[in-house]
């Protein structure tokens, strides 16, 4: 596909790592994912969550399951990033989550620049 972007990462066998994105999809890993998706360095899990608006704690329950705890979650929001109320964003610390809110282009590269860092990093993303 033309639109694709095709990322530079680590290996896919060990890790999950967002290799390509373009609209209405993602390759992560080897696997091929057309819905919004949950990704942390050990998982990749279909995310019930359409809009960007939509996000709450709740919505990320799956990160409780991940081995080390996520430090920072990176939320693409499709093509542009959106405002997130200082509620949110409060709640999000309080649970010791940082939030990074972008684009979903620019959330699979810093996702997968922190995952090669070692990072305790998630990318809850919405396709374009």
């Amino acid at each position: 596909m033309p639109d694709d972007k095709t990322l530079p990462a680590p290996d896919p066998a060990q890790l999950q790592v967002i290799r390509t994105y373009g609209p209405g999809r993602f390759l992560i890993s080897d696997r091929e994912w057309r819905q919004p998706v949950l990704v942390t360095p050990t998982v990749t899990t279909a995310w019930n969550v359409t809009r960007a608006e939509e996000l709450t704690l709740e919505s990320l329950e799956a990160l409780k399951a991940a081995p080390a705890p996520t430090e920072l979650l990176i939320l693409g929001c499709g093509a542009r990033a959106i405002f997130v109320p200082p509620d949110l964003r409060a709640a999000f610390k309080a649970a010791g989550l940082a939030l990074e809110v972008v684009d979903t282009g620019s959330a699979c590269r810093i996702y997968n620049v922190l995952l090669a860092e070692s990072r305790r990093v998630a990318a809850a993303l919405i396709p374009l």
